[in-house]
């Protein structure tokens, strides 16, 4: 921070002791919030390190904490100065100096150990042709310290408008210049942090990178009275701009959860399909993929879904309930077992049963 201070020729002695002491204070007081504001020191992983103690002399004697307690890894001290050698993450922390024999804090180092960038991966796609396209990267190894990346989309040698992704950190969006192009686009995606920078480069063609996202709201229904039938609807992504100049065309695959083997239909851009040969009364397994009809390749699989073909129904009669009765079923009597005898007024009852007829005859002849 710089004072002016201009003082006239006949300014009186006063003034000019003011204005000094005014300068006095304003340094003491810049050097002060220096030393209560921690300052960055990015250092790489595995380097030796040195952290000077604000701008006190070489001579100065200072002591060092980092995270509140005394430095206790391997290191050394030249003065105001703290050296760190072979450092690793662990040796990240808020260090501060105190001069000595007061202990007056000096200065305060919050110290970053990481990485210099490698070359990022980098894709691109288009699930909204032909309005536009998204390019995504991310870093293969780990930086372990801040990271920024700058991307340029190059296309018939003119620069194109990036706008970054709201969702996503490390995507960016760019609209087609024109459709049907045959001139390449070229991608330019610089990985940068405190220690370096890295770049790297991706090319492609236009038809190269047209891929919709996987059709939606896919339901499978069991058609009554059809036990090997399974009807497959679905929806065209939501995300496809212009289904009717840019029509998809379907792929279909299904399998009974009983086996490996997927059996696929691929249609033109038709929404439903009528499985036929499904196991009766096993369950299913359905999804569906979407590609352009033209150009692209094909989505990702869709959400699966579950069915079950139709089952007939066991119909029971529910208007009368029969009750079982316990019965106890009797052996079959041997033909040799002995059979027991009839008492004599049994065979006196029977012999009056069968003779009472006669007798009433003889009685009506007497008479007449």
């Amino acid at each position: 921070m710089t004072l002016l201070c201009v003082c006239p020729q006949m300014a009186n002695l006063v003034t000019s002791l003011c204005c000094v002491v005014l300068a006095a204070v304003v340094v003491a007081y810049a050097q002060r919030r220096s030393q209560l504001v921690a300052r960055n020191q990015y250092e790489r992983i595995g380097s030796d390190v040195t952290m000077q103690c604000g701008f006190l002399d070489n001579d100065a004697s200072v002591s060092w904490k980092v995270n509140g307690t005394d430095v206790k890894d391997h290191h050394r001290l030249e003065g105001p100065r703290l050296i760190l050698t072979g450092v690793a993450l662990g040796h990240s922390g808020l260090y501060s100096c105190f001069q000595n024999p007061h202990g007056e804090r000096r200065d305060t180092i919050y110290l970053h150990i990481g990485l210099i960038p490698r070359e990022p991966s980098v894709t691109c796609r288009s699930n909204t042709y032909p309005k536009g396209f998204y390019c995504s990267w991310h870093q293969v190894h780990p930086t372990y310290i801040p990271t920024t990346f700058e991307v340029d989309v190059q296309h018939n040698q003119r620069s194109l408008d990036v706008q970054k992704d709201p969702d996503h950190k490390n995507r960016c969006r760019v609209r087609f210049p024109e459709v049907f192009s045959s001139f390449p686009y070229t991608v330019n995606v610089t990985a940068v942090n405190a220690l370096g920078k890295a770049s790297n480069t991706f090319s492609f063609e236009e038809s190269s990178i047209v891929k919709p996202d996987p059709p939606e709201r896919v339901t499978a229904t069991p058609i009554r009275f059809n036990a090997r039938r399974l009807e497959v609807s679905w929806q065209s992504p939501a995300t496809w701009p212009d289904i009717d100049n840019f029509p998809l065309k379907y792929f279909l695959r299904y399998r009974p959860l009983i086996k490996e083997q997927w059996q696929h239909v691929e249609l033109s851009d038709s929404t439903s399909h009528i499985i036929t040969d499904a196991y009766a009364g096993k369950e299913y397994i359905i999804q569906v993929a979407a590609k352009d009809t033209e150009i692209g390749t094909w989505s990702d699989w869709s959400v699966a879904v579950h069915a079950t073909p139709w089952i007939e129904e066991q119909i029971t009669s529910t208007t009368e309930v029969d009750i079982p009765i316990e019965t106890k079923t009797s052996p079959i009597p041997s033909s040799t077992a002995p059979q027991k005898s009839s008492s004599p007024v049994d065979r006196d009852a029977r012999l009056l049963t069968f003779f009472s007829p006669l007798l009433l005859g003889m009685l009506l002849l007497f008479m007449w």
